[in-house]
C-alpha cells in the first residue's frame, strides 16, 4: 500500500490566474472542486503534484509557492508519475480516480520562461471525483491500484476535415463508440480532428501516453486522397507494428467488396495501447469492428499483462 500526506490544497476562482492555498476543499462527482475555475463534468477536475518533485525543483532556484504550477493537491511521499491511470486515491473523506498523466504545454508559463523548464506537464497528474468529500492539508492519501480484470478503456477518433469544421455530422465515431460500449468497454473520449497528420499524432500520443487507454480506434483518412494521412500518422507514433488486425479487416472486407483492397488502414502498438485504423463510413466501421471484436480482448489482455501468449493446439 502506498500512502502520502497532503501538504497543500489550492484553488483559483478564475481561469488564467495562479492557484492559491486554502484550508479545505469540498469535491463532488461530475463537478470537481467547489469554487475552482476548472470544475466541470470532465476528466481533469483535480490536478495533483508530488511535494517531493516541487521541493527538488525549488532547490534549483525556482522558489515557487504551492499552486504555482496549477496544481490543486500537493502530496508528500508519492511519485504520481509512476502510477497507472485508473489508480484510486482515498483522501480525506473523498475518493478520486486518476485519469491522465501530464499535459501538453500550449504556452510556456512564467516558471518555464524563468527556469527553462516546468514540471507540471510531465510530473503532474489529473483525477476526477468518484466520491464526495472534504480534503485538507494533513490528510493521508492512500493509493488503490486498478483491478486486473477491470473493463478495457477505449477512445474513438474521427478524422474528417468537414467533421472538424462542423460541416458534417459525425456518424462513424458514435457507431464505433456504441459497439465498444455494448462489448463492455469504457469509452473515455470521442474526438474529431481534421485530416492533419500533426493533429492526429498529438491526439494519439495523448491518449496512449497520458490517458493510457487500452484501445484507440480511428475512423477515416485511410484512402488514396492526398489528404488521407491517417496510416502515416499512426505508423509515426508506433512502438511496434501489429499488422494482422488491419490485414484481417481488409481480407474480410474483400468478401463484401473488391474495393476493400484500396483501404490503407494500419494497426499498431504504442506502449500498452493498441491503435486500429478503420475506414470512414459508418457502414464500414460497423463491418470492420464486427470482424475483429471477438479477438481483440485477448490481445489487450496480453498488453495489459493479465494474459499470456498461447498457440493453437
Amino acid at each position: 500500500m502506498i500512502t502520502g500526506i497532503v501538504k497543500a490544497v489550492c484553488i483559483s476562482e478564475k481561469k488564467g490566474t495562479e492557484k492559491h492555498e486554502t484550508d479545505r476543499i469540498h469535491v463532488r462527482p461530475d463537478h470537481g472542486i467547489d469554487g475552482d475555475a476548472h470544475a466541470g463534468k470532465w476528466h481533469r477536475q483535480i490536478s495533483l503534484l508530488s511535494y517531493d518533485k516541487v521541493k527538488a525543483f525549488n532547490e534549483k532556484g525556482a522558489n515557487v509557492d504551492h499552486g504555482a504550477f496549477g496544481e490543486n493537491l500537493v502530496v508528500e511521499g508519492i511519485d504520481f508519475r509512476s502510477l497507472p491511470v485508473g489508480s484510486r486515491f482515498l483522501v480525506g473523506t473523498a475518493e478520486l480516480k486518476m485519469t491522465q498523466i501530464g499535459k501538453e504545454c500550449h504556452s510556456h508559463c512564467a516558471i518555464f520562461k524563468r527556469m527553462g523548464e516546468c514540471i507540471m506537464p510531465h510530473e503532474g497528474v489529473f483525477a476526477q471525483v468518484e466520491k464526495e468529500g472534504d480534503i485538507s492539508p494533513g490528510d493521508q492519501l492512500t493509493v488503490i491500484f486498478p483491478e486486473p480484470d477491470r473493463p478495457f478503456t477505449a477512445a474513438v477518433i474521427t478524422v474528417s476535415d468537414k467533421g472538424a469544421r462542423g460541416e458534417r455530422a459525425d456518424e462513424s465515431g458514435p457507431a464505433a463508440a456504441e459497439i465498444l460500449e455494448k462489448a463492455g468497454y469504457e469509452v473515455v473520449e470521442t474526438v474529431i480532428v481534421a485530416d492533419d497528420p500533426a493533429a492526429l499524432k498529438t491526439q494519439l500520443k495523448r491518449l496512449a501516453d497520458g490517458r493510457q487507454v487500452d484501445l484507440v480506434v480511428t475512423s477515416g483518412g485511410t484512402g488514396f486522397s492526398m489528404r488521407d494521412q491517417t496510416p502515416e500518422a499512426t505508423m509515426a507514433v508506433a512502438d511496434r507494428n501489429a499488422p494482422g488486425i488491419a490485414e484481417y479487416i481488409r481480407y474480410r472486407s474483400m468478401e463484401l467488396t473488391s474495393r476493400a483492397m484500396l483501404s490503407r488502414g494500419a494497426s499498431v502498438i504504442r506502449g500498452r495501447t493498441l491503435i486500429v485504423n478503420l475506414p470512414g463510413s459508418p457502414k464500414a466501421v460497423k463491418e470492420s469492428m464486427g470482424f475483429i471484436m471477438d479477438s481483440l480482448a485477448h490481445g489487450l489482455e496480453i498488453l495489459r499483462g493479465t494474459a499470456s501468449e498461447c498457440g493453437r493446439k
